[in-house]
């Protein structure tokens, strides 16, 4: 279980290396993303609060990347934090995600991206549940929903 000491370790020192990697040019994501998820995963930009996808979806799966399709959340790790953007207490794996300080916005935050592609997903907090006190707090347009194998027939 990972806690707020290891994510600010993970943005100080640097990352776990990821299963694999994902890289394109500018004009190759712009071409296999839609215009919102572009915004989001390859700009930083941030969707309005309450008025996405999954801020209110609690639907069993898996959540993960929609730049690369890497799993970034299980669904039992998501919960109603009352922040307009869905939420996470954990990552799928400890190489899920990769950690930034953002200094941005005249705030103190930890940002977090996709580990494989390096797209933004959002904001990782430590004002999260216990036992592990961090909030995932995510931009639904960088994320796909993907369905148990009993559900996808």
């Amino acid at each position: 279980m990972l806690r707020w000491k290891d994510v600010l370790a993970y943005a100080k020192y640097g990352n776990p290396e990821p299963a694999r990697r994902v890289q394109h040019t500018a004009a190759e994501w712009a071409a296999l993303l839609p215009p919102e998820r572009l915004r989001v995963l390859r700009e930083a930009a941030t969707e309005p609060p309450y008025r996405n996808a999954y801020c209110r979806a609690y639907e069993p799966g898996r959540y993960a990347c929609a730049g690369c399709g890497a799993v970034l959340f299980e669904a039992e790790e998501k919960y109603h934090a009352i922040s307009g953007w869905p939420s996470f207490r954990q990552p799928a794996a400890r190489n899920a995600i990769a950690y930034f300080f953002d200094e941005s916005f005249n705030m103190q935050r930890i940002e977090a991206r996709c580990n494989v592609c390096g797209g933004h997903l959002g904001h990782v907090f430590a004002d999260g549940p216990a036992p592990g006190g961090l909030r995932y707090c995510m931009n639904s347009a960088s994320l796909a929903r993907q369905q148990p194998a009993e559900d996808a027939a």
